[in-house]
């Protein structure tokens, strides 16, 4: 039996255009705001690190490892996270993983031994897993590509609106809670940051629809105009992999692994030990480094947003991933130089651009994907790519933390993270076909519908 074919109504651009702003204003802006507060709670450990480690009389080893153990939950529990979306749907897996992290996050105020640390820093992981690649999925099932990369910009900017807004609410919170009610600054930091991301998690079942046939805000109209467009898209991007095994063989995905793996070095370092290089320079003053990295987020935030608002206009994600990516390793070895120089301009604009390069090529990556699979391939595919290239999160403090404690300097390690990064480069240029990235999507106006 053929399914029904759109109605004429379906083809107006201009009626289209509204009906997918309306999605976009009700849907991305809550999961930006999950994806803040999950990116606060992830990362407000590189500011409670600055007193937290002193305190508790831990070695940089012992925090590099418990900053990096939380990808190793990440890891092991991506892929079925994605898989439980696909059958409970995504208002009920956000719930459970705000819930579940916020929780968490509020448990870290209360760690006293090491093993404490890691356990809670893998189970904040573990619940965690498969909110990026789960709200990539869910908007395939909303929106298509050429319409995808602004939305994907704006929700992925979240992280670097979170450290730009969450690094001076760090110091911030660190001098105004110090000791209060017989607590540490890192205590608090913890508990008031942890206990928004559980009003959010039970926010997410009201706020959020599954698919659009499902949606009660959407006209029959509003309807065809999302259903005609994905079609047309399926239509011009042709056979992919539906099989999640059979994609997993195609060297394609492993070198979109790879490529992933070695954006994610880098912004781990950016997040993880940010703060701790800027102090290295001589800024001890919590509020004063918060205000810094402050600056050096918002330019990862101006990359996420202007690189995602230039790939969509040009329709290409390839050299737009790429070019970001080298910029991103570029910041990370001038930060090596200036850090021997000692010199806190040098590292902070150093920083700066690391952030723009890196946090800016990580929306456009994620155009990558989905024109190489689709079904089941795309759903499980997203969190393998996702899962296993975030173990960079993992060896990348635990290299810096280890380096830092066997040579008293961060300058190695950042240029060997350097280098990791610009192998993205390479891996997108010379594995990646310009042909497999510019599906253009023809006007629905001259579609031959009957």
């Amino acid at each position: 039996m053929e399914s029904p074919q759109p109605s004429a109504a379906a083809f107006r651009p201009e009626e289209r255009d509204r009906t997918f702003r309306k999605v976009i204003f009700r849907l991305v802006p809550f999961l930006t705001l999950v994806w803040f507060l999950a990116w606060i709670d992830r990362v407000n450990v590189g500011f409670a690190k600055l007193t937290m480690i002193d305190d508790l009389h831990w070695s940089e080893a012992i925090y590099g490892a418990g900053a990096g153990i939380f990808f190793l939950g990440y890891f092991f529990f991506e892929v079925p996270s994605n898989l439980l979306l696909q059958k409970i749907g995504a208002p009920k897996t956000i719930m459970r993983i705000a819930l579940g992290w916020g929780v968490v996050s509020v448990l870290m105020a209360f760690v006293h031994d090491p093993w404490q640390f890691y356990v809670l820093r893998f189970l904040q992981g573990a619940f965690e897993a498969g909110l990026q690649p789960g709200v990539i999925l869910f908007l395939t099932y909303w929106l298509p590509a050429h319409r995808r990369g602004k939305a994907m910009a704006f929700f992925m900017s979240a992280s670097a609106m979170s450290l730009m807004i969450g690094s001076p609410l760090a110091g911030f919170l660190m001098n105004a809670f110090n000791n209060v009610g017989g607590l540490a600054n890192w205590q608090w930091l913890f508990i008031v940051e942890g206990i928004p991301s559980v009003i959010v998690g039970i926010l997410a079942v009201f706020v959020l629809t599954n698919k659009p046939a499902q949606a009660k805000w959407l006209s029959e109209t509003e309807k065809e105009h999302i259903a005609a467009e994905l079609a047309q898209e399926a239509e011009v991007l042709g056979h992919r992999e539906h099989k999640f095994w059979s994609s997993l063989r195609k060297p394609s995905s492993w070198v979109l692994i790879l490529t992933f793996f070695c954006i994610v070095a880098g912004n781990a370092t950016l997040t993880f030990y940010g703060p701790s290089l800027v102090q290295a320079v001589g800024v001890k003053d919590v509020t004063t480094l918060g205000w810094l990295m402050s600056v050096v987020y918002a330019f990862g935030w101006l990359g996420m947003i202007g690189n995602g608002w230039l790939s969509d206009r040009k329709r290409e994600s390839r050299w737009h991933t790429a070019v970001a990516a080298g910029l991103g390793a570029l910041g990370l070895l001038l930060a090596s130089v200036f850090l021997g120089q000692h010199s806190l301009f040098g590292v902070v604009a150093a920083l700066s651009l690391s952030a723009a390069g890196t946090m800016g090529a990580i929306p456009v990556f994620w155009n990558l994907p989905a024109k190489f699979m689709s079904g089941t391939a795309l759903v499980a595919g997203v969190a393998v790519i996702n899962s296993v290239a975030n173990l960079a999160g993992y060896f990348a403090p635990q290299l810096l933390g280890t380096l830092k404690s066997t040579t008293g300097a961060y300058t190695g390690g950042l240029a060997m993270i350097a280098a990791v990064e610009a192998v993205a480069v390479l891996l997108v240029l010379l594995c990646i076909r310009k042909d497999q990235t510019a599906a253009p999507v023809q006007d629905l106006e001259a579609a031959d519908v009957h």
